[in-house]
């Protein structure tokens, strides 16, 4: 697949860029998607959440009432659940949720997510740039000019550009990652996937040999 390339004027340029076909033309796999965010979320959990049991609840040990002739069920300790301020029964208990996944289920996922975005023209090459200071107001013209304003974008460098970077960082629709960082969902999770011209062989590069 031939994409055009832009330049961050918003004009086409004369140049086209090639997508290997191996990365931005399989089959894709809903399945191994999935499966991938499912793992991206669950490794991004803290799992810190804890409820106290009743031997962890501090109160008097005392009996509260008398065994017999209340007329009501014998109760041997506030500490219990069944009263308000006592322990939680089968309460959350601090946990890890991350669990792995095979490099190869990853790698397709990958690449399935980024030919689902080749297959809906969610994909746009511009042109490598850079910016000579941290400048937010200059990206949004950048985008503006891309007619990409009020969507969700995810713009993938070559290499670090710490400018670029920090002149998108306050924008909450836009995440900006290098090519060699980007993951499934950040890739689903945006509506536009942006690449700088360098950034493609570097993906072609990492993902075009997997089986």
């Amino acid at each position: 697949m031939e994409l055009t390339v832009y330049s961050i004027d918003g004009k086409a340029t004369s140049k086209k860029v090639t997508l290997d076909d191996a990365v931005f033309g399989i089959e894709p796999n809903d399945h191994a998607i999935y499966l991938d965010v499912k793992q991206i979320l669950a490794n991004g959990r803290q799992g810190t959440h804890k409820a106290k049991q009743r031997a962890e609840v501090r109160y008097s040990t005392r009996k509260i009432k008398r065994q017999k002739g209340t007329g009501g069920a014998r109760a041997g300790s506030i500490k219990s659940p069944v009263f308000v301020g006592g322990g939680r029964i089968f309460g959350p208990v601090p946990r890890d949720y991350s669990h792995k996944l095979n490099k190869k289920q990853k790698s397709l996922a990958r690449r399935s997510a980024l030919t689902q975005k080749a297959l809906g023209n969610n994909i746009r090459i511009v042109e490598d740039f850079s910016y000579e200071a941290p400048k937010t107001k200059e990206f949004l013209k950048t985008w503006d000019n891309l007619k990409l304003a009020g969507k969700k974008l995810l713009m993938v460098l070559p290499e670090p550009n710490k400018n670029v970077y920090l002149s998108s960082r306050n924008l909450p629709q836009v995440k900006t990652l290098i090519a060699s960082d980007i993951n499934t969902y950040d890739i689903m999770n945006a509506n536009e996937l942006v690449l700088m011209e360098s950034s493609v062989s570097v993906i072609n590069q990492m993902f075009g040999a997997a089986e």
